[in-house]
């Protein structure tokens, strides 16, 4: 997908905007219900990254627009080692864009369709990782709500969160990310959940299920993984495991070193293979030969798009179309983590206290490779 470039890194004013043309565009690696993720590369510093890019009209079409002003608005105020952090966003014509982490491990239900046998020892790290990032989302009074193998990527490292947080809304409080974990931690080791949910799944259904279902923990697991899968799939949200601090106090985690696994110091169970991409090829394929608008063109594309506003035979959009994408660029949150940084440290210099007192690395900066867990979705659509 990438088209030609030199090898000698070109300069950017630090003080220009993050845009398209910083970033070389490698290959589609996925895609979501009205964005797409690709590999890129940024042209002056050689770091690569992940970029999500939403069609505006489409985001408008399907209401989806507060859902992404949401989701930026959370993720820039949020830095961890196990959140896949954003690092920029900003916008064009046609797209939103966001760029993230890049995770090459692929995401823990890819690998469980690959049939990866996980072991209790890999699963047991899984927990402490995942606990460590609901606890920093818990501490900024957030809720992710969709804590799943297909949201947890992977890098060499360690698991990283990605894609939902929300508020919570009716209903909902923090033990039900606790109760996701332990019904993912469930999966891993058993390749299945503990109940046949889906979310077409009537609610009626579901709570007779969990009256007359009972979970079955396999006799090969050790008693302490069973004792803690327990108490993190307790239905009473009040008498379930629901903080970093409960499952810290757990007898199978005391002797679990937490410095080490914040500082992803700690041998994994798992390491994904480096030698391939961990995702379905076929998102490349869609990109290079469906897409109607390929990423790769875009430049071009938009070039000949802007000749054209000029011109008799340019086809004007619908008035509310217009004026909703006319909002969407004026109210878009344009984000730069590297510029944000430069511009604290010519500053004051002062560290994080919050951060600091949560652990000695959480004030520690990450550099765009290795942070993979949670992401975020919300609700409705553009104002018109």
């Amino acid at each position: 997908m990438g088209g030609n470039h030199s090898h000698k890194p070109p300069v950017f004013d630090e003080n220009e905007e993050v845009n398209f043309d910083h970033f070389q565009i490698l290959r589609a690696i996925g895609k979501g219900s009205f964005g797409k993720v690709c590999i890129v590369q940024k042209r002056d510093t050689k770091k690569m990254y992940a970029m999500k890019y939403m069609n505006k009209q489409k985001c408008i079409e399907r209401d989806e627009v507060r859902n992404v002003f949401r989701e930026l608005q959370i993720m820039q105020g949020l830095e961890h080692p196990f959140l896949v952090n954003l690092w920029y966003s900003f916008q064009d014509e046609e797209d939103m864009f966001m760029v993230v982490d890049l995770l090459l491990g692929g995401d823990l239900r890819y690998h469980l369709q690959q049939n990866v046998h996980f072991t209790e020892g890999a699963v047991k790290l899984y927990i402490c990782e995942l606990a460590l990032a609901l606890e920093y989302l818990q501490r900024h009074h957030i809720i992710h709500r969709d804590i799943k193998p297909d949201n947890i990527l992977l890098d060499e490292h360690a698991p990283e969160v990605f894609q939902v947080y929300v508020d919570g809304g009716p209903g909902y409080s923090y033990p039900v990310d606790w109760w996701s974990l332990g019904v993912t931690a469930y999966e891993l080791l058993r390749g299945w959940r503990p109940y046949e949910i889906h979310s077409a799944t009537p609610i009626d259904e579901v709570l007779n299920m969990f009256k007359v279902e009972r979970v079955h923990y396999s006799s090969t697991w050790c008693k302490g993984m069973v004792a803690l899968l327990k108490k993190l799939l307790t239905k009473d949200p009040e008498s379930r495991l629901s903080s970093l601090g409960d499952v810290q106090s757990t007898p199978y985690l005391a002797n679990m070193n937490w410095d080490a696994v914040f500082e992803k110091a700690l041998t994994p169970g798992f390491v994904p293979n480096k030698g391939r991409l961990n995702c379905d090829p076929t998102f490349e394929l869609e990109e290079m030969i469906l897409e109607s608008k390929p990423l790769h063109k875009k430049k071009k594309r938009l070039a000949k798009n802007r000749s054209k506003d000029g011109t008799k035979d340019s086809c004007p959009l619908n008035g509310h179309l217009q004026q909703c994408l006319e909002t969407v660029r004026k109210e878009f949150i344009i984000f730069n983590r590297e510029k944000l940084r430069r511009q604290q440290g010519q500053g004051s210099q002062l560290l994080d206290t919050e951060g600091r007192a949560g652990s000695q690395a959480q004030g520690k900066l990450q550099d765009g490779r290795n942070n993979n867990i949670l992401a975020h979705a919300c609700s409705r659509g553009c104002s018109s």
